[in-house]
């Protein structure tokens, strides 16, 4: 079903899971953060509960999981020199 969504990754601080979250979006998948309240109002609850976690459809997991391996590895870094200026 497209509405059966996967666990691909944890993370105990919120905005790491993210930045996941970002990345997945930014390759076309559609991904979601949960927990991600709970552990910002409690960092201490954290362990306890999992951390926060990226979920995506299931049809989608093998994806996630290659773009998620490549972002770990380095592969989608910026170079220290990149420039965001207003084009123009």
């Amino acid at each position: 079903m497209d509405n059966d969504f996967r666990l691909v990754a944890r993370r105990l601080v919120p905005t790491d899971a993210h930045v996941l979250r970002g990345c997945l979006v930014a390759a076309g998948i559609r991904a979601v953060v949960t927990d991600d309240q709970h552990t910002q109002a409690n960092l201490l609850l954290a362990p306890a509960i999992g951390g926060a976690r990226v979920l995506v459809p299931e049809a989608d997991l093998a994806l996630a999981r290659e773009i998620l391996a490549a972002f770990e590895r380095g592969d989608l870094a910026l170079p220290d020199d990149a420039d965001f200026g207003a084009a123009g």
